[in-house]
């Protein structure tokens, strides 16, 4: 069985009124870059993966590094579904990868 790029996407919600908050914003935001999430919009990110397999593995690192205050939620979905997004004002600055052909694994 082929396996199939998929995207996680990591949304959080994270407080950062009080000083302590706003460095923990930050360091979590700065685990997500340093493991190749890219910034969707303000508080969206995410990376390819190659299989189920991948995404639970991201999930379980991305589970360790959250801060213990505020909301993470994360969804994996098929390259193909997150490039039928459709844009109802603006655009994206990324370019999507919906099949095996653009992909370069390094």
């Amino acid at each position: 069985m082929r396996d199939r790029i998929m995207r996680s996407i990591v949304f959080f919600d994270l407080p950062n009124i009080y000083a302590a908050d706003r460095k923990n914003y930050n360091k979590f935001r700065r685990f997500l870059i340093n493991n190749g999430f890219i910034m969707v919009q303000e508080s969206v990110y995410s990376k390819l993966v190659m299989n189920g397999e991948q995404a639970s593995l991201l999930f379980n690192k991305v589970k360790s590094n959250a801060p213990k205050k505020g909301v993470i939620q994360m969804l994996t979905i098929t390259e193909r579904q997150y490039a039928s997004m459709e844009y109802i004002i603006g655009s994206s600055n990324t370019k999507v990868i919906n099949d095996e052909s653009s992909l370069i694994i390094l």
